[in-house]
């Protein structure tokens, strides 16, 4: 025998679960040819936070970009790492995850970012990349050594871009 609440909960749950799902959204590749993955979320139109995506041409503050974490270090993380396809993209918690990427010169070695964006700050230890490195010997991708110089490559590619946008939006 089923009971009224238990029904009404399992509804709720669903509910709450579509309406999340309804909210994601997938970055397309084919037809963004020479725009930035963070162009996407510039849409002129309606948004829950009010009239505009940002294509009114008025330049939009880090508190009135809509993302949780610093607006700079976003785009420049997707900028530095706009060669490997992503798997998910998160600016509310600050979450970015690549898909495995492998360089045309180098099939038997792939790669893999997960970067965290801590802080509403333009800092560096408001950024935190980790690297995962595979290399396929017989067929079977196996986990290798990264070095911790490429990480760090990184991590400094992406801070010079953020500077770099912050420069060219405060002239």
């Amino acid at each position: 025998m089923m009971k009224p609440g238990r029904t009404l909960t399992k509804a709720a749950v669903c509910i709450a679960a579509a309406l999340a799902l309804s909210a994601c959204s997938g970055f397309r590749a084919e037809d963004n040819a020479g725009r930035s993955r963070a162009d996407d979320n510039q849409r002129e139109g309606f948004s829950i936070f009010g009239l505009g995506g940002g294509g009114g041409g008025e330049r939009q503050s880090e508190a009135q970009a809509g993302i949780g974490v610093n607006a700079y270090l976003w785009r420049a993380s997707l900028d530095t790492l706009n060669f490997m396809p992503l798997v998910s993209a998160d600016p509310n918690g600050g979450v970015i995850i690549t898909d495995w990427y492998s360089d045309p010169t180098a099939p038997t070695e792939r790669f893999k970012a997960t970067i965290y964006i801590l802080d509403t700050r333009l800092r560096a230890d408001a950024l935190n990349v980790s690297i995962f490195r595979q290399t396929n010997v017989g067929g079977v991708w196996t986990d290798a050594q990264v070095s911790a110089d490429t990480e760090a490559q990184i991590e400094d590619a992406i801070l010079t871009r953020a500077r770099q946008l912050r420069l060219s939006a405060v002239r």
